[in-house]
């Protein structure tokens, strides 16, 4: 005898909430790629949890998502303090039962010449792009692997860069802090595949957020100022789109590098 057909509501349901019963942490989400992210896998049905610095911040996005028939949790919560990220992971663990989708997007972009000896914004790119992404893995693994082995599937999804490819005179370190979320991502997947994790890097090419608002160096802002004039830069909610991809593919489907380049960027 066949199997009965799932009811209209059903199927409708699954069309436009696919990430119904999910729970996503999301990092950096107080501007940019974090914020839209959030939203983007609020509208699909996940309860998302942000994370950033600015409380403010991360208020107002959760008062926008809810006006949209959405849900959200804000845990002001700094990358760089160890401590802080496993209060965070514990919270989310007590309250809603666990993390199965991580958007590890927090991260700073200082580039300057490296005769220049900026040490403290040495500091700074690799304790945010590195030690921060590393106390996110840290804290939300252990919820991520227990989620895969009841879902069948959880996602990793780290912020790298096209830097992490390519060569940028002057961004020496930031372009070495990406080069690793992209390495440690590939290494990641081979170690938590088989525990139905999926674990992508998400390479954009240059995008519209406060990221460029950070920089000091005059050469680089000429130049991000040019290429501003001379093509149209990628904006937060492409890379969300592409995440929400990312997380609603079948759970055999891991897209384990994707490059997300503005048209009109040549390298």
């Amino acid at each position: 005898m066949p199997s009965p057909s799932p009811s209209p509501s059903a199927s409708t349901s699954a069309a436009t909430s696919p990430l119904q019963g999910r729970v996503a942490v999301v990092t950096g989400a107080s501007s940019g790629i974090g914020e839209a992210a959030a939203g983007k896998l609020a509208s699909l049905g996940a309860h998302v949890v942000v994370l950033a610095r600015r409380a403010e911040r991360l208020h107002e996005l959760v008062a926008r998502i809810e006006k949209d028939g959405g849900r959200a949790t804000a845990i002001a919560t700094d990358v760089t303090d160890r401590a802080a990220v496993q209060a965070a992971a514990d919270r989310v663990a007590a309250e809603l039962g666990g993390a199965d989708l991580v958007f590890n997007n927090a991260g700073v972009m200082l580039p300057a010449p490296v005769e220049e000896l900026a040490t403290d914004q040495w500091q700074r790119q690799i304790d945010l792009n590195i030690t921060g992404l590393m106390n996110v893995v840290g804290a939300f693994v252990p919820q991520l692997v227990e989620a895969g082995g009841k879902r069948g599937v959880a996602d990793l999804v780290n912020t790298s860069s096209i830097a992490a490819q390519n060569i940028y005179p002057n961004f020496a370190v930031y372009t070495a802090t990406k080069a690793y979320v992209t390495h440690l991502s590939r290494q990641l997947r081979v170690e938590l595949g088989p525990k139905n994790v999926r674990v992508s890097a998400l390479e954009p090419g240059i995008v519209d957020t406060e990221l460029a608002d950070h920089i000091t160096d005059e050469n680089a802002l000429a130049w991000l100022a040019g290429s501003r004039q001379t093509l149209e830069w990628l904006h937060p909610q492409d890379i969300a789109e592409t995440l929400a991809f990312l997380a609603t593919l079948p759970p055999r489907v891991n897209l384990q590098q994707v490059t997300i380049m503005p048209t009109g960027q040549p390298s």
